[in-house]
């Protein structure tokens, strides 16, 4: 019987096997924040050990920055806590930190892929659920807790056990005003935010394949929103391409050896899944979230759900959903009046993103009562947005360009959403209080999040492209 990409890729990174028990998984790359890694450092420190191997951990501040004046010191006390404790714990050990100022600072999960460090066939691991972003390339990649970030410099290996896998296959041509953030929306609202709980999922099929690498990443970040363990996608010429000349990738000779061996990295023809879903990509629209979790997504034309279509026990989560959103079974979502817009994340803040707002609203002014932001996933993001002009078209909108972070995906640094207020946002969550305390998440492709600033309210993007 043939493998799967992610049989391949686990067998030659087990170090050693448990009777009846875990694997120990090799580690190839370890990612790092100012987040969940002060712990692990103290608890290495506390123990009297050294990092194992410094040279494969790769560190950035991200999720605490502010997103304006980074240059100045942070306000918020914790955040410029963590982040000081970051920069002093890698030069303790000797890591390589991309700090505040840093040419290559970023939003962890964006710099990865765009250095060059991600490359097919790795495992990575990092202190963060979308580490799944990273399997677009072909790689095993998750997210570990604090524990087992303190494992990883301890032995550069964890203990695992082998997931389930499944395979999703999308075939087809998207309809106009669809992207790869629709695409796992879809998927999410049919099977629901615990729909792979267990499971490795590898993407599949036309569809896919005709996806850029950064739409790719987009579609793994958020496979851990369906209880994914990670996401993946098999490497070919898009990946090749996409790698080649970064920084970090293999050069000369070195690219050559690297080529050969990731082109092995497929599902066999004879690979066998626990489980396999098939979409038609005509089927998906544009989407939107209405509830307080990922999978609670609907077309932009459909209406919301009503609470007699929902099981027993869904019926309760429902219900305090609609209440804390504030909207109403059976009704639709679209027109609905929006007072932010936030553009960024590890899920949709590349180049390509900005992009593709910054093509839709040239020429377009933003509603006077909505705010919008910005924030692009690094500074080679940033400075290649300016570089191309995007900087200047959306301040002609209204549109704030900020700095790179994290920023408002999380209630975590100084971007907060007021309570009470709806903001239409291209991160990867909208939990209850997500994004500040009483804030109400809608989530969405950056096309659609464009739409709804140049409107004002929840709109079908498709009735504004030419």
């Amino acid at each position: 019987m043939g493998q799967t990409l992610f049989d391949k890729i686990w067998n030659k990174h087990i170090v050693k096997t448990i009777n009846d028990g875990p694997s120990v998984l090799y580690i190839d790359k370890h990612l790092i924040h100012e987040v969940t890694s002060p712990q692990a450092f103290a608890g290495i420190k506390e123990r009297r050990l050294k990092i194992f191997r410094p040279k494969q951990i790769v560190a950035t501040a991200d999720h605490n920055v502010p997103t304006v004046n980074q240059h100045l010191p942070i306000k918020e006390n914790l955040s410029r806590i963590q982040v000081e404790t970051l920069i002093n714990n890698c030069a303790e050990n000797d890591i390589e930190l991309y700090g505040l100022g840093h040419l290559y600072q970023g939003i962890v999960h964006v710099i990865g892929p765009e250095l060059g460090i991600t490359q097919p066939g790795m495992t990575i691991v990092c202190g963060d659920s979308h580490t799944s972003t990273h399997g677009a390339f072909g790689c095993i990649a998750f997210g570990i807790g604090t524990s087992e970030v303190e494992m990883v410099f301890a032995t550069q290996c964890l203990l695992q056990t082998k997931p389930k896998q499944m395979r999703i296959n999308v075939n087809g041509e998207l309809n106009k005003g669809v992207f790869s953030k629709d695409i796992v929306l879809y998927i999410l609202s049919k099977i629901s935010a615990s729909g792979a709980t267990g499971f490795a999922v590898e993407y599949a099929g036309s569809t896919i394949r005709n996806l850029s690498m950064e739409a790719r990443m987009t579609v793994c970040n958020m496979s851990i929103e369906m209880g994914a363990r990670c996401g993946l996608i098999a490497p070919d010429e898009t990946t090749f391409n996409y790698l080649k000349g970064k920084p970090f990738a293999p050069k000369n000779d070195a690219w050559t050896n690297a080529l050969n061996e990731w082109k092995k990295l497929f599902s066999d023809d004879d690979a066998v899944f626990d489980e396999e879903i098939n979409i038609n990509a005509a089927d998906i629209s544009p989407m939107i979230t209405y509830g307080t979790n990922p999978g609670m997504g609907i077309g932009i034309n459909d209406f919301i759900p009503a609470e007699n279509t929902f099981t027993v026990n869904e019926k309760p989560a429902f219900k305090k959903a609609l209440t804390y959103m504030g909207l109403q079974e059976g009704c639709a979502i679209k027109g609905q009046k929006i007072d932010y817009v936030f553009i960024g994340s590890c899920t949709n803040s590349r180049i390509e993103d900005l992009r593709l707002v910054a093509n839709f609203v040239k020429g377009k002014q933003k509603a006077a009562d909505v705010e919008v932001w910005i924030v692009p996933g690094s500074k080679q993001v940033e400075r290649q947005a300016m570089e191309e002009g995007i900087d200047k078209i959306f301040k002609a909108a209204g549109f704030q360009l900020r700095q790179p972070g994290c920023s408002a995906c999380l209630g975590m640094n100084e971007d907060k959403i007021p309570a009470g207020k709806y903001c239409i946002s291209t991160s990867n969550r909208n939990f209850e209080g997500r994004q500040g305390a009483g804030a109400r998440t809608l989530l969405a492709s950056p096309l659609m999040a464009a739409a709804a600033a140049i409107t004002g309210k929840i709109t079908d993007v498709r009735d504004l492209l030419k």
